[in-house]
């Protein structure tokens, strides 16, 4: 199936590894022009030179989206290279495990803030009036089952992914005359470094192995099994496409069947 992203311009933050570098790559499969970014310009390097290896047209830019200058610089290097952005995938790290007793001072919530939500908000900014020029675009974040139903021992992440989901339904209705189309992603238990890293915290509190915790996770898993970033990652490569030209507003659990809400 042809799903038309052949030469779209996608920008995908924190693509150097894990998800975002699955949805790059699941991205230039399909013949997008890329605009990677991230913090490990080492790590950053290695995942374009790599695409290239392949065929990909790809701007690397190193850069913290926590930071608003950065963005600034990300976006302005990708307009500068491809002179748009059809496609905007807004990922980043998860703020640290913890409960509320845990983040007792602003430092931790402000963070979280910056990186998780206002990083959106300013990308979304900064991308929508190229998208407005052609009557056509794609806003997609990558939050977390958290934002519908709140995990134990993730306060930080369970109040950011929920704001990112309430800015999406916003935003989808708010543009939806301008042929942009605004979606969310909801990962579960994806194996990435964020993940082992979880498991490694809740291992140290159990007294277990990582690999014991990731076998116990995986066996509240209906399909038995944690998922691959390449799993995850062809969701966002159809939402990014024409084929999902009647999809907006929508979050999408990827989650083996795990969660238990009906919505």
């Amino acid at each position: 199936m042809d799903l038309g992203l052949k030469d779209k311009v996608a920008l995908v933050t924190a693509s150097s590894k894990g998800i975002g570098k699955a949805i790059a790559t699941g991205l230039a499969q399909e013949g997008a022009r890329l605009s990677l970014c991230a913090r490990d310009a080492a790590r950053l390097h290695a995942t374009t030179d790599e695409l290239r290896a392949g065929g990909a047209d790809v701007l690397a830019t190193v850069g913290d989206v926590s930071r608003p200058a950065d963005i600034e610089r990300i976006v302005g290097a990708t307009l500068s290279r491809f002179g748009q952005i059809d496609i905007l995938v807004c990922n980043a790290g998860g703020p640290p495990p913890g409960n509320f007793r845990d983040f007792l001072t602003d430092a931790p919530w402000e963070q979280a803030f910056q990186q998780n939500l206002m990083s959106v908000v300013r990308l979304a900014r900064l991308v929508i009036p190229s998208m407005q020029q052609r009557k056509w675009g794609r806003i997609i974040t990558v939050t977390s089952i958290s934002a519908k139903e709140p995990l134990s021992g993730l306060i930080l992440s369970n109040v950011m992914r929920a704001g990112v989901t309430g800015l999406v339904k916003s935003l989808a209705t708010e543009l939806a005359p301008d042929g942009i189309l605004v979606t969310n992603i909801l990962p579960n238990l994806v194996l990435t470094d964020r993940i082992r890293s979880l498991m490694q915290h809740n291992a140290e509190k159990a007294g277990a192995t990582v690999d014991q915790m990731l076998a116990d996770a995986a066996r509240n898993i209906p399909l038995g099994r944690i998922a691959a970033p390449e799993e995850f990652a062809q969701m966002a490569v159809f939402l990014a496409s024409e084929r999902a030209s009647y999809l907006t507003g929508v979050s999408i659990s990827i989650d083996g069947g795990a969660m238990k809400s009906l919505m």
